[in-house]
């Protein structure tokens, strides 16, 4: 009987946390939002300038060959108005589908492929990626 109470239990909270999931989706939302991915890059100590030369030389072009929109690129400051070794940058896709075809193609394309073993040879200019999908509000400029 016990076993029989936790699984029921089990059963409430995996459907409770599903439509919980499922109601943060708000009519806040722009029914007719793209896909939009914040990605922030972790440059190797020193190597923050040859990840601004990779992206302004080679890597938008690519972006742009395979149907990602540049929405901006920006390098935070901390509370000390010290720029941190950091690059974030944004792009836009009609679809997450899109954004997923269009980074596959992107990550095969054998001209990426050698600019970033080109940049690489001194070793790795990016520690770390951080990636957050984002959805418009329907009152966002820009959707």
């Amino acid at each position: 009987m016990t076993a029989r109470l936790l699984f029921i239990a089990l059963v409430c909270f995996i459907t409770t946390a599903t439509f919980a999931a499922e109601s943060v989706a708000s009519p806040s939302l722009a029914p007719d939002s793209r896909c939009f991915e914040m990605r922030t890059y972790y440059a190797a100590p020193d190597k923050l300038e040859a990840l601004h030369a990779r992206f302004r030389n080679h890597t938008n072009k690519l972006f742009v060959k395979h149907g990602m929109q540049l929405v901006g690129y920006w390098v935070p400051m901390d509370k000390n108005k010290k720029y941190e070794n950091k690059l974030v940058y944004i792009l836009g896709f009609p679809s997450r589908e899109a954004r997923d075809k269009a980074f596959k193609e992107f990550g095969q394309d054998p001209e990426w492929i050698k600019v970033r073993d080109e940049s690489e040879k001194n070793g790795k200019i990016v520690e770390k990626v951080d990636s957050v999908f984002m959805t418009a509000t329907d009152y966002s400029p820009i959707k």
